[in-house]
């Protein structure tokens, strides 16, 4: 009995202690609020910045808990008073003069927007503000008053970040330690393995360049890694191999793109990357006059997720109906080396994956966010390579299929408005007759195609 009493006391003091935590939580995030408070009221610039300085201070000492409590007191407390709304609307239905105008734009805007613009105001606010974002964003999800507070951290985001104050830098061997651990830190699409694979990717047969803003000099908003080839590259391991010989970049007739990395979560949907690869081009090009085409080397990362969902449907087409049986072969680890395998494999893989980039729709876009990224961009769907990442990753999101995106700079303009204005996607007839195998089984088969 005693030690159940004893258990029962541990249990309270454990419960005592967590109530406890979450009440300082909210008493530092009520403290953080009341600086905010402060803040829209000042009106001098020196009691400004230091009222702001010591709101995202307190704000970055924040645990989880507190930093939640802070987000859901701004979503009560700094949105727009729906009155204030109501009464500008009617003002301007009746007269719909600039005044009013005006009067309705301030009623409609969060009183947040001017917080966040007065913290953006001291050294290292916009930093700050592009962490909190991150930091709102990671839990999302389960937080969906949050959203209007994201949508005015991106709105505001999206003005500072434009293209104006972006500023392009090549990356070397030359640059700041600190940048270059940032790239090992950051790099997204292959990871890099140290500073000797690091080293090997910026030789004079590649090419890395980033997007630096004032207020973030030693952080990429996101770079881009190009290498240097003869030919086009069917396969990124030996763009990878950091012992591969340095070629002499003069002689390249290619540039491969093989990775883009977005640096910063907190600047999620704010668009660098067709600025990016437009003047990596010019550079490149302006460097290296023998460059006859701009392609990529990419991933096809929800390619697998969507065959698994499919495979019910492709059981119904009799040309890819042995894929049902072949499936499970691609969880066995050396698959890709056995010769058999691969030969069934390739003919119903490659198909498939054609149709999966041309058909498989999120909406009107492409369900694949590579693609998405790509053709917006005004690139062509070129080729699908087979066994193109052989790596663990390569092989569980896409079986090992690469793709290449070729950005020929006559059609890139036409290709971006059809694919803005239409969704067209521009595509090879290669890729384009791939494709059509999945949707002609489908029709004589008398069934519906994957979805």
């Amino acid at each position: 009995m005693a030690g159940i009493l004893k258990f029962s006391g541990l249990l309270g003091f454990s419960s005592g202690r967590e109530e406890s935590l979450k009440r300082a939580a909210r008493r530092d995030a009520a403290k953080a609020i009341g600086l905010c408070r402060a803040l829209l009221s000042e009106g001098g610039e020196a009691a400004g910045t230091r009222l702001a300085g010591e709101a995202l201070h307190l704000y970055e000492s924040f645990q989880s808990s507190a930093r939640d409590a802070f987000f859901d007191l701004l979503a009560e407390d700094f949105s727009p008073n729906p009155q204030k709304i109501l009464e500008a609307a009617d003002a301007y239905r009746k007269d719909m003069g600039p005044r009013n105008l005006q009067r309705l734009e301030r009623a409609v805007e969060a009183p947040r927007q001017e917080l966040f613009r007065r913290l953006n105001t001291v050294p290292g606010g916009t930093r700050s503000l592009v962490h909190m974002r991150a930091a709102m964003l990671s839990t999302l999800a389960q937080n969906a008053h949050w959203e209007p507070i994201a949508s005015d951290l991106s709105h505001l985001l999206t003005s500072w970040f434009n293209r104006g104050f972006l500023v392009l830098q090549r990356i070397d061997w030359h640059t700041p330690a600190v940048i270059l651990e940032k790239l090992i830190e950051y790099e997204a699409v292959h990871q890099i393995q140290g500073w000797p694979d690091l080293r090997r990717r910026l030789e004079r047969d590649r090419r890395c360049y980033g997007f630096f803003h004032p207020a973030l000099p030693d952080e990429p908003l996101i770079f881009i890694e190009v290498a240097l080839t003869r030919g086009m590259s069917s396969q990124v391991q030996p763009l990878l191999d950091p012992q591969a010989s340095v070629t002499d970049p003069a002689s390249a007739d290619h540039a491969m793109f093989y990775s883009i990395t977005n640096c910063q979560e907190g600047l999620r949907g704010v668009a660098f990357g067709s600025f990016l690869i437009k003047q990596v081009v010019e550079d490149l090009r302006g460097s290296f006059p023998r460059l006859r085409r701009f392609a990529t080397v990419s991933p096809v990362p929800r390619f697998r997720k969507w065959l698994a969902a499919n495979l019910g449907t492709l059981e119904s087409l009799p040309k890819f109906a042995d894929l049902v049986r072949l499936a499970p072969r691609l969880e066995e680890a050396a698959w890709f080396k056995n010769e058999e395998h691969c030969a069934e494999l390739r003919n119903l893989l490659i198909p498939l994956c054609a149709y999966y980039l041309l058909h498989a729709r999120h909406e009107a876009e492409p369900l694949d966010p590579v693609a998405r990224f790509h053709l917006k961009n005004g690139a062509s769907l070129e080729r699908i390579n087979w066994l193109g990442d052989t790596s663990i990753t390569g092989r569980e999101r896409s079986a090992g299929l690469m793709t290449n995106y070729v950005y020929r700079l006559s059609d890139v303009e036409g290709n971006h408005e059809r694919y803005v204005r239409d969704h067209e996607i521009a595509a090879s007839h290669e890729v384009k007759a791939l494709a059509k195998r999945v949707t002609s089984g489908a029709k004589a088969a008398g069934v519906r195609p994957p979805g």
